[in-house]
């Protein structure tokens, strides 16, 4: 017996930043407002949500955690995976590691966990920074280590670089 994808995880036309904060704001209160490394003072907030790839990808800053996530984008379809499951994502950066979770069946997502639980030092407004600069630098060109690379002047200013 295998198991089949059912496709029925429909894309967001917009940003689902909102809908994402509504429901980890209720999460935080019903759930992890208890917990001992919950930080009050810090906000919950998707941050740089971004269509990359016809998907939406942002950061989703809370008071216990910091997370890359993925949403289906407008026109696409996602199977519905089981919840807690692992897939492995490649971004320019490079491949990151991914878990499967939802938060209502609309809030069907992937996240890669950045930092669990957070640092206690961080202020929100660094946290908030820390969450946008997460985003750019997960959808950055990769820089490749292994290319030969001509350094002379003389390349240089004729435009070969490699």
């Amino acid at each position: 017996m295998h198991d089949e994808l059912i496709w029925d995880v429909e894309g967001w036309r917009s940003s689902p930043a909102a809908a994402l904060e509504a429901q980890f704001n209720r999460v935080a209160a019903d759930q992890m407002a208890a917990l001992p490394f919950y930080q009050a003072h810090m906000p919950v907030k998707a941050c740089s949500f971004q269509l990359f790839e016809g998907q939406w990808v942002g950061a989703m800053l809370t008071p216990w955690m910091l997370e890359l996530v993925v949403l289906p984008g407008p026109d696409q379809q996602w199977p519905r995976r089981q919840v807690g499951s692992r897939l492995a994502l490649t971004f320019p950066a490079g491949d990151m590691a991914f878990r499967v979770g939802e938060l209502t069946p609309e809030l069907h997502y992937v996240a890669c966990s950045l930092m669990s639980p957070l640092d206690p030092h961080l202020s929100p407004e660094q946290a908030i920074m820390l969450a946008e600069n997460s985003v750019s630098l997960a959808l950055s060109l990769p820089v490749r280590r292994d290319a030969p690379v001509n350094m002379s002047r003389r390349s240089l200013l004729r435009g070969k670089v490699a």
